[in-house]
């Protein structure tokens, strides 16, 4: 082609190639008389090289995630909304620990022994060359702990924010946001209800009310993680729970730090969200009332009574009594006395005949004297709890009970032994033996032997392996008890109720995923994020690193397009 083409050519493009440079055909015909150098590489670093691109080059979104959750149903909680939006973006949510890319821990800080388990899972991730995240109450109440250093954490408040952390963890960075959400001044509940979510059991729906408390327990750590009490708006809650019945939900559970002092914070209460939500609950399906403390349920007795009776609210409240010693309760900061506890218990047993009372204790908190813990043994022989949580004192770091003078580990150990003897001395359910109960089943044994049902009471029965019956309300007979169960034999001619409104989510498939977001991500679902249209969302907005990558990939793309465009019409 004539040359006077050629420059034609380059005054159009000046910013890029200049009259001055050397032409394309010059530059080829140079380059025959060049001796290539050959330069000797390392072979393990070239692997490494290799094996792992550079983080400009990694694309988040398709990598496989595995995630493990310990603690409260609130944990849960948040674990399933993170695995949700997770899912929606296109990472492929994994049980196979060892088969996924990043590992995201979300911790408990109740006990020792759970955040031991949690430290040792990062280990192991750092040993088998994971990505991590941290989630949980864990690194929210300490964040500056030396196995923490140069690990990525998300604050319990900024679930919301999950895809961006595990974004940039993936690309080699090093994440913490541990913020609070405010609106006008107010610390509000958390992250938004309607966010994508996987549900470990696609039947039951855990709707936290409420984060945080009004306490201040001289060992609960937990309040260092979550604050103080934070309430979602009444309304807020409905609409989850229509949602959830929309997706197939049986059984809602509500959960929080403390549900009895809901609405403090926002002008209402806790029988005045219950009696809304109770209108949204479709004949046969349930709900189940969280954990709340004796203090403030007691100016609710009366209400709280009513609501426990109706026939889709089950008749089970778990109060924690944690000592029967005053004195105990006091070092403990609890905020009631014994004759509290015994006066809301009496009551409700009273009022919600049957109704199952559910209760933790610590033995060996410091200060406990043996006359102390004779006191709490004689609690539960009187009550006879059919539910107990008994938990050996561990002293939190930070907490004020861990500077008082500790009782000898080996009494401690002694008093949870003893107390869980007494426990297992008597059997709660023979008395039911030959009893015709309505059950909701909704999950599978551990065993896999039968599917396991909760009665009224929300007492577990276990019943048949018949797939006609899960997520329904069935009729049984029980035959046979145990210390913490029984088993029915479903009734032969009685109607098996179906309670949801909707077909359920399938397992791993998410939940609150519109058919606009759906149509707008498109390819980028993982097949289990392909949920149903109940609720509106948005997906995450990519971050300034993936835009700028994505800019500068454009740009580079036109240049070599130019580039050899220009050597084919120069030549």
């Amino acid at each position: 082609m004539p040359s006077a083409s050629c420059d034609a050519l380059l005054d159009d493009i000046e910013d890029i190639v200049s009259q001055e440079d050397s032409k394309p055909k010059d530059r080829h015909f140079s380059r025959k008389h060049v001796v290539p150098k050959v330069r000797r590489r390392n072979a393990q670093q070239y692997l490494e090289e290799e094996n792992s691109p550079p983080s400009d080059s990694t694309i988040p979104g398709i990598q496989k995630i595995w995630i493990r959750t310990w603690g409260c149903s609130h944990n849960n909680s948040d674990g399933e909304y993170m695995a949700g939006q997770l899912a929606a973006y296109g990472y492929k949510i994994t049980e196979n620990a060892l088969d996924a890319d990043l590992w995201l821990l979300n911790s408990c800080t109740v006990k020792n022994p759970a955040e031991d388990h949690f430290r040792n899972s990062i280990k192991k991730a750092q040993e088998e060359n994971k990505k991590v995240v941290l989630a949980g109450c864990v690194p929210q109440a300490q964040p500056r702990q030396d196995y923490l250093k140069g690990l990525s954490v998300i604050g319990v408040q900024q679930i919301d924010r999950v895809v961006e952390v595990v974004e940039e963890t993936i690309k080699g960075h090093s994440v913490r946001l541990l913020g609070q959400k405010k609106e006008n001044g107010r610390r509000l509940g958390g992250a938004r209800l309607d966010l994508p979510k996987i549900r470990k059991n696609p039947l039951i729906e855990i709707i936290s009310i409420n984060t945080g408390c009004l306490n201040a327990c001289t060992y609960c750590k937990t309040k260092h993680a979550r604050g103080n009490l934070a309430s979602y708006p009444i309304d807020e809650l409905v609409d989850r729970a229509k949602q959830s019945f929309q997706e197939g939900v049986c059984e809602i559970w509500l959960t929080s730090e403390d549900t009895g002092a809901y609405g403090r914070d926002i002008g209402t209460d806790l029988p005045t969200l219950l009696w809304k939500l109770v209108d949204v609950i479709p004949e046969g399906a349930m709900l189940r009332l969280g954990m709340t403390n004796p203090p403030y349920i007691l100016e609710h007795l009366q209400e709280m009574a009513k609501i426990l009776n109706h026939p889709r609210v089950y008749a089970f409240l778990h109060i924690p009594v944690q000592s029967a010693s005053d004195s105990v309760l006091m070092a403990m900061k609890r905020e009631y006395c014994v004759a509290d506890f015994k006066s809301v218990v009496d009551f409700l047993k009273e009022k919600v005949p049957g109704i199952t009372i559910a209760t933790d204790i610590i033995c060996g908190f410091p200060g406990e004297t043996d006359q102390d813990f004779q006191e709490t043994v004689k609690l539960v022989e009187e009550y006879k709890f059919p539910s107990l949580f008994i938990n050996q004192f561990y002293p939190r770091p930070g907490t004020p009970a861990a500077k008082m003078e500790q009782v000898p580990a080996h009494m401690k150990k002694q008093r949870t032994k003893d107390l869980s003897q007494v426990f297992h001395s008597y059997n709660p359910y023979d008395h039911k033996i030959g009893e015709r109960q309505q059950v909701l089943v909704t999950e599978e044994s551990f065993d896999s032997k039968f599917y396991v049902a909760h009665n009224r009471f929300y007492e577990q029965v276990l019943v048949p392996k018949n797939p006609a019956f899960m997520g329904k309300m069935v009729e049984v007979d029980i035959y046979e008890s145990g210390k913490h169960f029984m088993k029915g034999q479903p009734v032969s001619d009685a109607k098996v109720y179906t309670p949801s409104i909707s077909k359920p989510l399938a397992k791993g498939e998410v939940s609150g995923l519109t058919e606009e977001l759906r149509n707008k991500l498109g390819h980028h679902l993982s097949p289990t994020s392909r949920g149903s249209a109940s609720s509106r969302t948005t997906r995450p907005t990519p971050s300034l690193h993936q835009d700028c990558a994505l800019r500068v990939a454009v740009g580079l793309a036109l240049l070599a397009f130019l580039a050899a465009f220009l050597v084919r019409v120069c030549n």
